[in-house]
């Protein structure tokens, strides 16, 4: 008989401490229970502080309930080869989650293009597009679009760039430069090339269990933000003004309104701002009764 365990004792023993240390060791719990994730085993020996949050934090993480139903409903869709249909992610990568904000009505009505596009108007009755142009850093923007006018149903909107007025550059155009070239366009086609609200900027965020999502305005103005919260991890920014939600035009409206519209928004919302002191320049000299019952505040199409 040997003083010392033969090899295949020592194999033995260790197989059965390594077992006792992995099931005394939680294991994860997955993000998505209905097979298309597979957690991976704990390792032994792992530190009790993780680089990553754990389920609880996640949970609350963005305003964003990680169970399974809200996960399914968050499917990604992937492009097939060149098309341009989508498909569930499940025809590609298996559980493969894209943010809720990734196909949300809201974005793509907020959306600002980054390249130029060609807006052909005509005039009303009165013989009028239905806009109010300033002039800022030698650029022309408009200033107001008038609400059911033609400006507003070609999709022109507030701090839109004006480049062109039929073939005419209007870099460096006075306001009243710009509203003669208007007035003397023709009644039934008048040739603008826009660039989409370069002073903007639109921030998505979610709403938490409350329905908040974490800043505080007067009178149309971010006046502060909630520490953590969905607005503070996504940017937004105090100083600026709201000027779309969703992006529907909000500016004029009493701060009343702008709850309503926050209040019946979807979990993921997006606002468009404009910092304070071009939003001021932007609206100098207009009355906030014009701006409230001319402005164009209808839900854009997409």
């Amino acid at each position: 008989m040997s003083l010392y365990p033969s090899l295949e004792d020592l194999k033995v023993d260790k197989v059965i401490k390594a077992q006792s240390q992995f099931n005394q060791t939680p294991s994860p719990l997955p993000a998505i229970s209905d097979g298309t994730y597979h957690s991976q085993p704990a390792t032994v020996g792992m530190p009790s502080s993780s680089l990553y949050p754990n389920l609880e934090d996640l949970s609350d993480y963005m305003g964003l309930k990680l169970n399974s139903e809200e996960v399914q409903m968050n499917l990604a869709l992937l492009p097939v080869a060149d098309s341009q249909v989508a498909v569930p992610s499940s025809y590609g990568v298996g559980g493969m989650v894209r943010p809720v904000t990734g196909s949300d009505v809201g974005i793509r009505r907020a959306e600002i293009r980054p390249g130029l596009r060609e807006i052909i108007l005509c005039k009303d009755q009165d013989g009028k597009a239905g806009l109010r142009l300033r002039a800022i850093d030698n650029g022309v923007f408009i200033q107001l679009v008038q609400a059911n006018s033609p400006a507003a149903l070609a999709g022109l909107r507030f701090g839109d760039q004006v480049l062109q007025i039929n073939g005419q550059n209007c870099a460096g155009w006075s306001v009243d430069k710009a509203h003669k070239a208007l007035k003397a366009a023709s009644e039934t086609r008048i040739e603008l090339v826009v660039r989409d609200r370069p002073f903007q900027r639109i921030v998505t965020m979610h709403k938490d269990s409350a329905g908040h999502v974490g800043f505080i305005y007067k009178s149309g103005k971010i006046t502060s933000l909630v520490k953590d919260g969905s607005a503070a991890r996504n940017g937004l920014l105090t100083d600026h003004y709201i000027c779309e939600i969703n992006g529907q035009n909000v500016i004029g409206l009493k701060d009343s309104q702008i709850k309503d519209i926050l209040a019946t928004s979807s979990t993921a919302m997006t606002i468009t701002i404009m910092p304070k002191f071009v939003y001021e320049h932007m609206i100098k000299r207009m009355s906030t009764g014009l701006l409230r019952s001319s402005m164009d505040h209808s839900v854009p199409e997409v």
